[in-house]
């Protein structure tokens, strides 16, 4: 009793001076603590003007100065259930009390809870899961996998594919981000993406079916020079993320899935940020009802209330690891707290229909999409899949030039001025936002993008 006592004014006072201290630093100080003491990703440190938030709920965030920001890209698109959901917030409350760590060795009630659970919405016979922290980590533990399972080194992986920012995974991604990593983990051959708006095999009138095709003949023909034999596994983000929400068009997947069994390789599908309802599907590659021998996931699992990932594993692959032991291994593998965060958030998508409102406010943002194209002449492509979405500006639409880097900075620097949090890459302006949005505010938010977008038209021919 004593005990419990002094944990319960040992907690108050914690929370009290947190408070406390929270309340005396001004939003000033914040950017500038931070600045100083810590580093911040993708970033020259110099040039950074970060917005102290200090509380979020839905999709807002709120800053230390009092505005309220849309978050239009669900944060790095994994707050899928959008911010601070009172379930989640609850759960981890109570796993608090019950068991915070226990190492991987062990297992728990949670984890029991957890493994289940997921297997009801993963596809197919994917119903075991190696779990880890973050969508990098889930990358290399499936990349040890193929190359133990199958004794080969090769893997097969996209020009324009990210699969997060470990030496291994930035080499195994396939934009220019690897470049800096360089040389790097051997054995990756990449081939070209099904980029219907930029392929040099597409022409004018081709039909999805015939350039899936086209793609599938090429890829074939770079397995046989590297002789399929050498290769573990195709390595490929099913919907491509950040480099442009690259649907695969008609026929693309399947054909895939069968390449892949006709050589013996393997076939792995990186959901990290399509998983979880993204793609109006749990799994985007439901959508074309293609079972993977590996599906790797993190982002949407905990909504990102908490750091977790996982690797959903083949019964075949599985298997070949029951008389000996799988060398992949993390302190925090498994830890209770993250899967009771996942556990509760797939109960609220269940429960709330999230993946249902995902697929019909894609309709929503499609209809926006559209607009934003007849409206303006910066906007050269157009491409979504529920609320996984990506307007491709350009300075031509005839010549597809991309928009140059000033305009994609004035267009942020608009969208900013107006608390409006989405993410351009390059000239590639993404529209993610949380699966809980609804109609209005989605529309509410494109009034700004539209806007912007007159500022972007001023740099085009």
């Amino acid at each position: 009793m004593l005990l419990s006592r002094l944990n319960s004014c040992s907690r108050a006072s914690v929370r009290a001076f947190s408070t406390s201290a929270a309340s005396r630093m001004t939003s000033e100080e914040m950017v500038q603590s931070s600045l100083k003491h810590t580093m911040f990703s993708w970033s020259a440190q110099g040039a950074l003007a970060p917005v102290p938030i200090v509380s979020a709920k839905g999709i807002y965030l709120h800053d230390a100065n009092g505005n309220k920001w849309t978050d239009f890209n669900s944060g790095l698109m994994c707050s899928n259930i959008g911010h601070s959901h009172p379930k989640v917030i609850q759960a981890i409350k109570d796993q608090a009390d019950e068991l915070m760590f226990v190492g991987p060795a062990f297992t728990s009630r949670v984890r029991a809870e957890l493994g289940p659970l997921l297997a009801k919405h993963t596809p197919g016979d994917l119903d075991t899961f190696f779990f880890c922290l973050g969508g990098a980590e889930a990358n290399e533990n499936a990349l040890k996998l193929v190359r133990f399972y199958t004794g080969r080194h090769k893997v097969m992986t996209r020009y324009r594919s990210y699969h997060g920012a470990t030496h291994a995974t930035s080499i195994l991604g396939g934009d220019a981000r690897r470049i800096p990593n360089e040389p790097g983990m051997g054995g990756v051959v990449r081939f070209f993406d099904p980029y219907m708006y930029r392929s040099h095999l597409y022409t004018e009138g081709m039909s999805e079916e015939e350039f899936s095709a086209k793609c599938l003949a090429q890829l074939e023909e770079q397995m046989i020079y590297e002789d399929p034999k050498t290769i573990a596994a195709v390595f490929i983000e099913t919907v491509t993320g950040t480099n442009g929400i690259i649907i695969p068009p008609k026929g693309y997947l399947k054909g895939l899935r069968e390449l892949t069994q006709k050589y013996g390789i393997l076939l792995v599908c990186d959901e990290v940020m399509a998983g979880f309802g993204r793609t109006g599907e749990w799994f985007a590659c439901d959508n074309w009802n293609v079972v993977p021998d590996l599906l790797t996931m993190a982002k949407g699992l905990t909504g990102a209330n908490l750091p977790l990932s996982a690797v959903a594993v083949s019964p075949a692959i599985v298997s070949a690891f029951k008389d000996k032991p799988f060398l992949g291994g993390l302190t925090y593998q498994a830890h209770p707290m993250c899967l009771a965060s996942a556990v509760a958030t797939i109960k609220v998508m269940e429960e709330e229909d999230v993946v249902g409102n995902a697929k019909r406010m894609g309709k929503v943002l499609k209809e926006c999409h559209e607009e934003m194209m007849r409206k303006h002449k910066c906007v050269g492509d157009i491409r979504s899949i529920a609320l996984f979405g990506c307007l491709e500006l350009v300075k031509n639409k005839k010549t597809k030039e991309p928009i140059s880097a000033e305009a994609a900075a004035k267009a942020g620097a608009y969208l900013k001025q107006n608390h409006i949090f989405l993410y351009i890459a390059g000239h590639l302006m993404h529209t993610n936002p949380p699966l809980t949005i609804t109609e209005k505010e989605i529309r509410d938010t494109f009034v700004h993008i539209d806007k912007a977008l007159d500022i972007v038209d001023t740099y085009c021919d």
